[in-house]
This record gives C-alpha cells, sequence and structure tokens, in this order.
C-alpha cells in the first residue's frame, strides 16, 4: 500500500485517522498510519501544550498530525462569556425542555461545566498552530477552507505540511492557489461538516481538476481497505478516515463515551442525519432522540457558529454523562453501517491492510 505521499511522511500505510482521541491518534500512527489529532475542543492552548506533549513520548518518534479548524468566516470574537450573552432566550429554554423530556440528569455538583468550544475562533486556532509548532507534528490540517495565508507560510517555514478539506472542486482549486500541500477531498458521505457531493463523484473530479498539483487524500464513506483500494484506484494517494475510529478500544479507555460506541455498533448506514445542531455549519451526525428533537415541528433554528456550540456545550456533557445510546451527539459518518465492534486500532489496521490485498488482487484478476 505504497503511494508517493505515504513516502514522503515515511508511513507504512497511506491510512490518515483524524480522531478527537489522542490515544487513538497515536494507535494509528504507530500501527502505520498518520493519526491526525483533532484540536478543536481544546479552548486552553496549555492544554493543547500538555497533549501535544504526550503524542510526542508515545508515537515512537513516527509523524503524526493535527486538525485545526479555521472558518473563512467566523461571526464573533470574544470569550465565551461574551458569546453566551448572545444567545436568545428561547433557544436557551427549547435545549433545557428537551433535555428534561429525554430523562437527561443534570451534571453533579462537583462536574466542571463545558463552557463551549471556541476553537472555530481564529484567534484560539492561531493560538492551537503556534502551540502546534513548539512540538513535532509534520502535518496541519484545516477542516473548515483554507487556512490564512500567513498561517500557510508560517507552516512551510517550520518544514509543516498543510492540507485543507475540500467539498467542491472549486475549494480544492482555491485552496492550492492559496499554498496547500494537499487537498482532503471529502464526500457529503463524511461525518462532521461536509458538503452534498458524493466521494466516488467528488474524487476523481478533484483529481483531475488538481491535474498533479497537489496530492489528493479521499474521506467520506471509506473504512475498509476495498474502500482504500478505490480511492487510490480514482487518483487519490491515500485515505483520510474518521468514523471508522470511533469504535477504537483506545477511544473507549480514553473518555470517548462507551454508550455512543454501542449505540454506533448498532447503527445502519442509514442511521446519519446533516444538520446544524452541532456546531451551526451542516455536519453529519448519528441519529438520536437529540437530533429528532431539533428536527420537530416547532424546535427553533439552529444558531450560526460559534453560537450554536456554546449553546448546546453543556447538553452535550450532560448527554455524554447520562450514558443512554438512545440519545448520543455525535459527528458520524455513512461508514458507521460497517462498524462491527470496539476493536484495538492495531487490529482494524491490520484488517485494512489485508483487505487492501485481496482488493487488489481481484483487480489484477480483471485485467487478464
Amino acid at each position: 500500500m505504497r503511494t508517493p505521499l505515504a513516502e514522503e511522511f515515511g508511513i507504512e500505510y497511506p491510512v490518515f485517522a483524524f480522531t478527537p482521541s489522542k490515544a487513538v491518534a497515536a494507535a494509528v500512527t504507530r500501527a502505520g498510519g498518520m493519526g491526525v489529532l483533532g484540536c478543536v475542543r481544546y479552548n486552553d492552548a496549555a492544554e493543547l501544550d500538555e497533549v501535544l506533549t504526550w503524542m510526542d513520548e508515545n508515537t515512537d518518534g513516527k509523524p503524526y498530525g493535527v486538525d485545526i479548524v479555521m472558518p473563512n468566516k467566523v461571526p464573533t470574537e470574544g470569550s465565551t462569556t461574551d458569546i453566551a450573552a448572545m444567545i436568545p432566550e428561547e433557544h436557551k429554554a427549547f435545549v433545557s425542555r428537551v433535555l428534561d423530556d429525554l430523562g437527561v440528569p443534570p451534571l453533579g455538583d462537583d462536574a466542571e461545566h463545558n463552557a463551549g468550544v471556541l476553537g472555530w475562533l481564529h484567534s484560539v486556532a492561531e493560538a492551537h498552530v503556534e502551540m502546534s509548532l513548539k512540538h513535532r507534528p509534520v502535518l496541519i490540517a484545516n477542516a473548515l477552507g483554507s487556512p490564512p495565508k500567513h498561517i500557510v507560510d508560517l507552516a512551510h517555514a517550520n518544514g509543516i505540511k498543510v492540507a485543507a478539506l475540500a467539498g467542491a472542486k472549486k475549494h480544492a482549486i482555491a485552496h492550492v492557489d492559496n499554498g496547500v500541500d494537499i487537498v482532503i477531498a471529502q464526500g457529503g458521505e463524511a461525518g462532521g461538516h461536509t458538503g452534498e457531493v458524493a466521494t466516488l463523484v467528488l474524487v476523481p473530479e478533484i483529481v483531475a481538476a488538481l491535474d498533479g498539483r497537489a496530492p489528493v487524500l479521499a474521506a467520506g464513506g471509506i473504512g475498509s481497505g476495498s474502500q482504500v483500494a478505490a480511492a487510490i484506484g480514482m487518483g487519490a494517494e491515500g485515505a483520510w478516515m474518521g468514523s471508522r475510529w470511533l469504535t477504537a478500544a483506545e477511544y473507549g479507555d480514553d473518555g470517548g463515551s462507551k454508550a455512543m460506541q454501542e449505540a454506533l455498533v448498532a447503527a445502519t448506514s442509514a442511521d446519519t442525519v446533516r444538520t446544524r445542531i452541532y456546531s451551526g455549519k451542516p455536519a453529519r451526525l448519528l441519529k438520536s432522540k437529540w437530533t429528532e428533537a431539533w428536527a420537530a415541528e416547532g424546535a427553533p433554528s439552529p444558531l450560526p457558529m460559534p453560537l450554536q456550540n456554546i449553546l448546546v456545550a453543556e447538553a452535550h456533557q450532560r448527554i455524554s454523562a447520562s450514558q443512554d445510546p438512545g440519545v448520543v451527539a455525535m459527528p458520524a459518518g455513512q461508514i458507521i453501517g460497517s462498524l462491527e465492534g470496539v476493536v484495538p486500532v492495531a487490529e482494524t489496521m491490520a484488517q485494512i491492510v489485508t483487505e487492501y490485498e485481496a482488493a487488489v488482487e481481484r483487480l489484477r484478476g480483471t485485467l487478464g
């Protein structure tokens, strides 16, 4: 499973794993892929410093990446206190009522309340970049468009490659024009923030449009070795996977919700919904009683980023603590229908490699 991009990074397999879990990211890197740690939830740069120090010490000297969210347009800068004051009372009342209706208990008196994610703000994201440069990631990815040009230049000055997700051909071209090194062509099947065009359509379209100007990673609905083979067959140089790692055993041991993992294993590929209720931008989530409540008649419209995430931050914390598989608030892609259980990362990676080899052999057999 060798591609020029894998060779450039010095990784054994062109499997890039986006995950909010440091344990999963490190395990993927140790298993021969590249773990990419999502940083958006770290409002405090000192906390990110601690986590990246852990990554430095637990990846056997192998390469890893970080994913930082820098939207092209962010309506508000400020502290969580300042921004929370902008949230309408009717939205707060709706969230409170839904949690009560779903039987989600309040947090305990000793619980530290989640104030919400500020990583969507450029000021916080830039602090993430600056902190990352004090460690040894080889890749900085941006989940929402091209990073600002000065961030791209700063990364390059420090020998770090820059990747950006694209849900359309025009976005991919704009990324490369802005100096981005790697385009992640993410189809609508993906979990989290995503567009509408399917991966099978989007990947070859972007590969053709870039015409060798930058390597492409395929994302969205990719979780098996045969799907990695298909992506490479379409011209991608590897796969960007997220949802596949949500049921990693390491995630459950690193703060991931066991109820969430149970719900994911039980879900089918039809059990996701694309909605703005998670962050204010369209994102694919696991269907649950929580998403259904927001889709019901009379529910308010989601607020813009970053207000929506601050609105639901404590709700997400309460939902996670309740450990009810029927009430989950989690980004997840359509690949969840293929998740068969809670499995260690090394076993999953070995399975992906075996499936890839079998797929290549099937393709080889068609040549006669």
